[in-house]
């Protein structure tokens, strides 16, 4: 029998070790084998949910500590494209798990052992890799994106199942009827039972009772495991695009018991923050907004810690506030700096600075996000740049001012933002004083 329920924000159980016991009846899948081809060259040598942000994080961060402060602790991150340095990450930054009880983050990528294609959509990736949940024998299984910024406490979405009796729960967001149209709607009833799922509809179906925002998938779904089982199988026999928003959900309205589960934000700001960070523009400016006064998305929140690998660096460093002749200070505005940083004489503002950058005298860092161990030489005026690991920007460098001499040498988006690939070698410039 159905428990009616008109919003899921209100059927929540803050249960505190008694919530997190309840959660060892899930296994969870993490699906972290996509290209982000839309932040190439960011991904040139590395899959996205690999990709730094914020200075010290991965992508995946996000998920993983969504997942670690719900109470999950049986997890496969299903790796594929270009996946070393994301599952180095894993292994070193996420070993945390105590074996004994049962808990684990493991990374596992694509081992043919039903056929010998790479992954094929998001249903083939776990299609193929349920030899993993018949050995848990779990009574629900969790599938995430990741390659998402948010926090979510997922305990509430599986007590939103419970109440509903539902086969599958969708994790869902309500936006703007009118940015509805780059993602996959969902359209639900007064008790938000899934009546269709449209992929990038040009007119999307808006809320009921409320004409001016739809439901976006979030990419996020906690199934009964009997019923995800008897759906792969089924979609696996046909040539589907192997996809949960594409083939599975929709098949599943239409012979099952699918809800929605509205996004109950766990980063306690006023508008609602997740991100599906796409493009090199949406990357630039959700790590700009870390450097706010008051940033939308919180990583200050101790109740709900993000974790990451910490590298054993020193603390930052800013050196020489004035010389004699007052032409030089080592200041960081507004800004993110990692540990091992050193900045020596440089201004460096609005920015955020990756474990063990150098900014050396008289250089000028602004609206840039630099990554880890690059050298930014003296007198160098960098803005508007994202510049990649194991960079070394050569003295009297401009990075930022010129398009079209920019454009010979980077990746240059729409926007004019300025991106430099992992280990460029960069030529030196003229020093104008000759």
């Amino acid at each position: 029998m159905e428990r009616e329920v008109n919003d899921s924000t209100s059927f929540l159980f803050h249960g505190g070790p008694a919530r997190i016991q309840t959660m060892k009846n899930i296994f969870t899948m993490v699906l972290a084998g996509g290209k982000g081809e839309r932040l190439f060259p960011l991904t040139e040598q590395r899959a996205k949910p690999a990709v730094p942000f914020g200075g010290k994080y991965r992508i995946i961060d996000f998920t993983l500590s969504n997942c670690l402060n719900s109470g999950l602790r049986k997890i496969a991150v299903l790796i594929q494209y270009k996946s070393h340095s994301l599952d180095r990450h894993i292994r070193v930054g996420w070993n945390i798990f105590n074996a004994e009880l049962g808990e684990y983050i493991a990374s596992v990528p694509p081992q043919q052992r039903i056929s010998e294609d790479w992954y094929r959509g998001t249903a083939d990736a776990v299609y193929q890799n349920m030899f993993l949940i018949e050995g848990e024998h779990p009574d629900y299984v969790f599938i995430l994106a990741g390659d998402h910024v948010y926090k979510m406490n997922y305990a509430d979405m599986y007590y939103w199942l419970m109440a509903k009796d539902a086969d599958v729960v969708v994790g869902a967001i309500d936006i703007p009827v009118q940015e509805a149209t780059r993602f996959g709607v969902i359209a639900v009833d007064e008790n938000y039972r899934i009546t269709r799922f449209d992929e990038k509809p040009a007119k999307p179906i808006p809320l009921p009772n409320d004409p001016a925002h739809a439901f976006a998938s979030m990419g996020i779904y906690l199934f009964r495991t009997k019923a995800l089982r008897e759906h792969l199988i089924s979609d696996a026999r046909e040539g589907s695009a192997h996809d949960f928003g594409k083939n599975i959900i929709p098949r599943m309205i239409e012979q099952g018991r699918v809800y929605a589960f509205k996004f109950d934000d766990a980063n306690k700001k006023a508008v609602k923050y997740w991100r599906d960070i796409g493009t090199l523009d949406a990357y630039w400016e959700a790590n700009m907004d870390l450097v706010a006064v008051d940033p939308q998305f919180n990583l200050y929140d101790p109740a709900w810690p993000i974790r990451t690998y910490q590298g054993q660096f020193p603390p930052a460093k800013f050196v020489f506030a004035q010389d004699y002749q007052g032409g030089r200070m080592g200041v960081a505005l507004d800004s993110i700096v990692s540990g091992g940083c050193i900045v020596s004489g440089a201004r460096v503002q609005n920015s955020i600075l990756s474990p063990n950058v150098r900014v050396q005298d008289h250089a000028d860092v602004r609206e840039s996000i630099v990554m880890e161990n690059v050298l930014i030489g003296e007198h160098s005026r960098i803005r508007r740049a994202i510049i990649d690991k194991d960079v070394t920007i050569p003295p009297h460098t401009e990075i930022g001012y010129d398009r079209e001499a920019d454009a010979q040498r980077f990746t240059v988006t729409e926007s004019g933002l300025v991106v430099i690939s992992k280990g460029m070698k960069l030529h030196a410039a003229v020093d104008p004083s000759g």
